[in-house]
This record gives structure tokens, sequence and C-alpha cells, in this order.
């Protein structure tokens, strides 16, 4: 089976002290004790940002790993990727990230953890990679369109209610047809592919929402499952 949990903003990074939606995450594996994989790619290999992965995975019930472009564990990527249960991909800068793994052949065995029923799972950037096309901020100023992995069909837009511009820049960009129509998600929102089909929205916030939005900027409420108590 394969599936994607694509996250509009929240987990570790975001939400330390809330650990709902990466014990989603955790929950999709068949695994009593996952073996997660964080690829921070896109934050240059953020050491910090591996740390605070490491401390956060390292309280659950999994076997946390990460893969280092910059200081790789091993010449075959594959077989360190292939064997994971999980892979988990963090934010920043989605531009770079898609340079890399393409120099690296990680695109190529992004597909086949995926098609090997391997849990394909990230935030921003980790979210944004997985589909025709995206809304970064990866070249500075502004948000513009990014082509990117096409595993998902259509656009992805993350942070929708946390960064002001967020929203109506998606609208423009569609509406332009300078990206495809596709499904945007407010910060603490997890979308869950099954194949291509977007089978389950789950939240972290009471107030998280997910939207798909149409070439006539037709933004339409997705149902969404808040995951804490209320």
């Amino acid at each position: 089976m394969k599936q994607i949990i694509a996250l509009g903003g929240g987990g570790f990074s975001m939400e330390p002290d809330n650990p709902i939606l990466d014990s989603y995450i955790l929950n999709q594996s068949n695994k009593l004790k996952p073996k997660i994989c964080f690829v921070p790619t896109a934050s240059g290999d953020s050491d910090s940002y591996t740390s605070r992965f490491y401390q956060f995975f390292e309280q659950m019930n999994c076997e946390p790993s990460h893969l280092s472009l910059f200081k790789p564990p091993t010449r075959d990527l594959a077989g360190f990727l292939l064997e994971k249960d999980i892979i988990y991909v963090g934010g920043g800068n989605t531009k770079n990230l898609l340079a890399l793994w393409k120099e690296w052949g990680l695109d190529l065995v992004m597909k086949e953890a995926w098609e090997q029923g391997i849990i394909l799972a990230g935030i921003s950037a980790g979210s944004i990679c997985w589909f025709e096309e995206g809304v970064t901020d990866s070249y500075g100023d502004g948000l513009e369109p990014l082509s990117c992995l096409g595993f998902l069909q259509g656009s992805n837009c993350p942070h929708y209610d946390g960064e002001a511009e967020r929203r109506p820049s998606y609208h423009q960009l569609i509406s332009a047809a300078k990206i495809k129509p596709g499904v945007a998600a407010d910060d603490g929102v997890a979308l869950h592919f099954i194949g291509q089909e977007l089978t389950k929205i789950v939240s972290s916030r009471a107030a998280g929402k997910a939207y798909t939005v149409d070439f006539s900027s037709k933004e339409t409420e997705l149902q969404t499952e808040f995951l804490g108590s209320t």
C-alpha cells in the first residue's frame, strides 16, 4: 500500500509538546517499533533540526535514524532507506532539496520506497515535494510555483493559515494558470494519501483545516478530524 502523509505544518519541529501528528504517522506503520528515518536535506542537514528530531522520537516507540547527504552514512543510500518503515522529510528550501535528491538519485529511491509500501511523510518542503507542483519560498522574497516529484497529482500549499501571503498567493497562482489546482493545509494539519486518493485529513489543532482550490479560485473546505481532546 502506497502512503504519503503531508503536513502543512506542525509535528515535532513546530509543536514539540504536542505529539499528535507524529504519533499518527508512527501508528500508520504495521510494525510494533517502526524504523523512522529523518531526511533534513531541505534545511542543509541542519544539526539543530536533526537533534530536535532525535529528542522527540527517542521518547517514542520507534527506531529513529537520519540520512545526511553532507555526511552520508554509507555509499548505499538506497539500501539504507529501503530498509526503513517510515521516511520523514523535514522543511526548508524545496528547490535545493529536489536538486540534491536528483544529483544523488534519491528521487528514484523515494519513488521505489513509496511503491514498496514505505510510508513517506514530511512537513512544508517535505509536503510539497511529493506533488506535481508546490507553492514555495525557496527563491527568497515572495512565493513561487515549483515543479516537484509528481508522486501525487496537482499542487500543494502548506502553512495555509500560518503565513499571511500563502492563501492569496495560492489563489492568484492557480487563477493565473501558473500552477495546477490542488490542496492546501493549515499548520497542524496532515493530508493522508493512499495511492493517489486523499483518504483522511487529521489535525493537531481544533481549528486546523484543509481545502481544495480550483482554477476559478473556489475554495472548498475538506472534512478534517481533530485528533486532540475538545
